[in-house]
């Protein structure tokens, strides 16, 4: 078993006891003493009495950091075999700093009570000697009780009062440090979940189109076919490639000189239709949602896009059906789309980002959104929360 040593002094303590010591070799060596000569002493007198508690008051202030509690203790029992000599100025001198380190370095409850204890003895000091004797000279032992015991006390309640401020004012700082990264983290990751959201919606269903047509062309042995499938992927590529520039421009220059194009409405969902019959599917649309909060429009706009780029991929030949309403203050989306195994025809390969996307969307608007497949049919569903107020 491992012996645990104590704790070594500070290099300050021993700064402190060694000049108290000396300091209080050279007094008595001067012969400078509390008490005049002149005054009888009745039990200790000479030079030995007087450097026991000297000595001893210097090896407690090498304790005044490590062991506060015991080097006070230790030091009112010296004070006390001090008082029966003729009495050294350094001893009383380092009595008064241990009563400070026993408040400044001790335990909370320590630091609590000696002040309230020296100033209960300081009253009593001063209360009832003059009681007794009924001298004004009686009032000197409060007084100085009190500059030897309650003064050094209060001092350092007070300086422990502040260091322990600053060190709760350095401690909030350090926390309010780690939950502004904190935020500033969340604010990115949410930022990069934005940008991941708006690049695949934005870019995904041209390259999905890309993909296919570029397969069909490769597949099929029909020159007309063929100058068909390169007329929509050059188109495809053209728009998604306007896109992706739009988006780098955005992200280079902070939004500075390039704004960003118009957040898409579901008035143009009849466009985002268009554009999808162009590419190959059977699309019909059901859509009179009437106004609506612009989060819940984009969030809409979106689902719809993303639907429509799946089925385009992944869906067997028939008719993909899109519908909007309100119903009891939510807004209903629904894409149905035929699903099964697709036989032949070239297909574009999926990551799931689409489906994780739209979810995203209805659970920042706090809505539900599920998709899965019904019978012959893969159904998206969206219910997205108006916002109160909203215009009807």
């Amino acid at each position: 078993m491992a012996v645990r040593r104590p704790p070594r002094p500070h290099r300050f303590d021993v700064y402190i006891a060694t000049g108290g010591l000396l300091g209080g070799l050279l007094l008595v060596g001067l012969g400078v003493s509390t008490r005049p000569a002149t005054e009888p002493i009745v039990l200790l007198d000479g030079t030995p009495p007087v450097l026991v508690p000297l000595v001893v008051m210097s090896g407690c202030e090498l304790l005044r950091r490590t062991a506060p509690r015991a080097a006070l203790l230790t030091g009112t029992a010296a004070l006390t075999l001090d008082t029966v000599t003729r009495g050294s100025v350094a001893t009383l001198l380092m009595f008064t700093d241990l009563v400070y380190a026993a408040v400044v370095y001790g335990p909370p409850a320590s630091a609590r009570r000696i002040p309230w204890v020296t100033g209960l003895l300081t009253v009593a000091g001063t209360v009832v000697p003059f009681a007794v004797w009924r001298r004004p000279e009686a009032l000197l032992i409060g007084v100085v009780i009190g500059a030897v015991a309650f003064g050094p006390a209060a001092t350092g309640w007070i300086v422990r009062d502040h260091r322990d401020a600053a060190d709760t004012a350095r401690l909030r700082a350090e926390q309010t440090a780690l939950l502004a990264e904190k935020d500033r983290s969340q604010a990115v990751l949410a930022e990069r979940a934005r940008m991941a959201r708006e690049l695949h919606d934005m870019v995904a269903n041209h390259l999905s189109a890309i993909a296919i047509h570029s397969t069909a062309a490769l597949s099929i042995d029909d020159p007309e076919t063929s100058r068909q499938a390169l007329r929509v992927v050059r188109e495809n590529s053209v728009d998604g490639l306007t896109e992706m520039r739009r988006l780098i421009g955005i992200l280079r220059d902070g939004g500075g000189e390039r704004e960003p194009a118009a957040t898409p409405t579901l008035d143009g969902l009849a466009a985002l239709v268009e554009g999808a019959r162009a590419n190959g599917l059977d699309v019909t649309l059901d859509a009179d949602p009437g106004r609506v909060p612009a989060p819940v429009e984009l969030a809409a706009y979106r689902i719809v896009q993303e639907s429509l780029t799946n089925a385009l991929k992944h869906a067997c030949p028939g008719r993909v059906t899109v519908s909007l309403g309100r119903r009891d203050g939510l807004l209903d989306v629904r894409v149905s789309s035929p699903y099964g195994h697709r036989d032949g025809g070239p297909r574009a390969p999926g990551s799931g980002a689409g489906l994780v996307g739209m979810r995203e969307r209805a659970a920042l608007l706090g809505g539900a959104f599920e998709a899965g497949p019904e019978g012959a049919r893969w159904i998206v569903r969206a219910a997205l929360p108006l916002t109160e107020g909203a215009p009807q």
